[in-house]
């Protein structure tokens, strides 16, 4: 939400009375009494049972059940008729919360006995309670009966009195009471459903947020094995070209071998520093500021030369005007890396290699194609490994796709097509 002024709204602050000392202790109170109930429920029901008997039952006993105002109006019962009503509805209060529906039923039938005899108990606010639990903890259409119940049995109480009271007086206070015992029932109820579902909600977030957090390891792993794929797969490659070409020079122009093992070091050099800044994202400790930028388009100058050092003949050209993104940048070197890696690798030290990089209409497009091996049947789609699923995975970050397949030549050709069109600004 927002304010007048296009600011968010601050967060409200919470009620004083929270913070109280009592309040605060109160609630821990109350939160240790829940646990306890849910391990051992029969202990509450037994205590609702006693305090029932206890505040409602024995007054009667002691004093007798008749109002003095209303003294010789009610019929009196010995004393084993008072306990059987008394048990017949204070009881069933010990299933209120397992069997709701079944305690009101028997409370109600004990209600309507002890109403027909005219005999007057404080014992008769259990049907109340067992109203409360069945509204707490039943369903609403047994809700429904239980009023209609509940209407029934009420009438008969206004009835049997209307001789000695107002009927209007006894029906509103009864109404009234019936009322309050459903309110209160359905206020618990709902807010007990709304906790409920802050806590699922609470629960179904740290799930969300656990899933988030794999699959930011997973993206990073991914990135990672990418990037050690490529760095690996090609200065590896150029590697043992070289050194296959210094191994053969060392018997025919030596000096050619001491350029070859120049080359090697050089090589190896670059892939070391490219393997420490990729591992460096796996660290524990702070990230350093890179000493060296990552490749990029201007670098594939250098990238071509290398490989023509183990033999191929690259050519390279360029036409229109390049964007600045440096992931964008990265993405192209990566993906010419592994295609010229993957050309060295199966067409060998013979072939011949053009590698060209134009933009046209927001579309850049790469293309690298080799002459292929010397009587040798090119590599087939299903043998390109992993090399072309990453090249497929780095262009569909940029809305761009990767045609692999032998080209008319005999050879090898990889196109590939980055959209540079902004994000905001392309079509679903």
């Amino acid at each position: 939400m927002t304010t007048a002024t296009g600011g968010p709204v601050p967060p409200a602050e919470p009620d004083p009375l929270w913070r109280h000392p009592w309040v605060v202790r109160l609630s821990q109170v109350v939160r240790r009494l829940r646990r306890a109930d849910r391990a051992r429920p029969w202990v509450l029901d037994t205590l609702v049972v006693l305090g029932a008997i206890a505040l409602f039952c024995v007054p009667d006993l002691l004093r007798g059940t008749d109002p003095r105002e209303l003294a010789g109006v009610f019929t009196r019962l010995p004393m084993w008729g008072l306990i059987a009503l008394q048990a017949g509805l204070v009881l069933p209060l010990f299933v209120r919360r397992r069997a709701p529906m079944t305690a009101f039923v028997l409370t109600a039938a004990a209600f309507t006995v002890q109403w027909s005899l005219l005999v007057f108990l404080r014992a008769d606010v259990a049907l109340l309670i067992a109203l409360y639990s069945l509204t707490l903890h039943s369903s609403l259409r047994r809700l429904l009966w239980a009023c209609a119940i509940t209407l029934a049995v009420f009438t008969l109480a206004v009835v049997r009195v209307s001789a000695v009271a107002a009927v209007a007086e006894i029906a509103f206070f009864l109404i009234s009471a019936m009322t309050a015992a459903i309110a209160l029932g359905l206020v618990v109820r709902i807010r007990r459903s709304q906790l409920a579902g802050l806590r699922d909600r609470a629960a179904r977030l740290e799930i969300e947020r656990d899933q988030r957090a794999l699959l930011a390891v997973a993206g990073e792993r991914a990135r990672v094995a990418r990037e050690m794929h490529d760095i690996l797969g090609h200065n590896l490659s150029v590697i043992i070209r070289l050194a296959d070409g210094g191994a053969y020079a060392a018997r025919v122009n030596p000096e050619r071998t001491v350029q070859a093992l120049e080359l090697i070091g050089e090589t190896g050099r670059d892939a070391l520093n490219d393997l420490r800044r990729t591992l460096g994202a796996l660290r524990d400790e702070p990230a350093v500021p890179e000493l060296s930028p990552q490749p990029g388009i201007a670098d594939l100058d250098a990238l071509c030369a290398r490989i023509r050092t183990a033999g191929p003949r690259v050519s390279y050209r360029t036409a229109g005007e390049f964007p600045a993104d440096r992931g964008l940048q990265l993405a192209v070197y990566r993906i010419v890396q592994e295609a010229l890696t993957n050309a060295l690798k199966h067409a060998g030290p013979e072939t011949d290699v053009q590698v060209s990089l134009e933009v046209v209409h927001e579309q850049l497009r790469i293309q690298v194609e080799d002459s292929g091996p010397l009587g040798v049947p090119p590599v087939t789609d299903a043998e390109a490994g992993q090399g072309l699923i990453g090249m497929r995975e780095r262009a569909a970050l940029y809305g761009g796709v990767v045609l692999a397949g032998p080209a008319r030549t005999g050879g090898w050709r990889v196109q590939t097509e980055l959209d540079l069109t902004p994000i905001s600004q392309r079509t679903s």
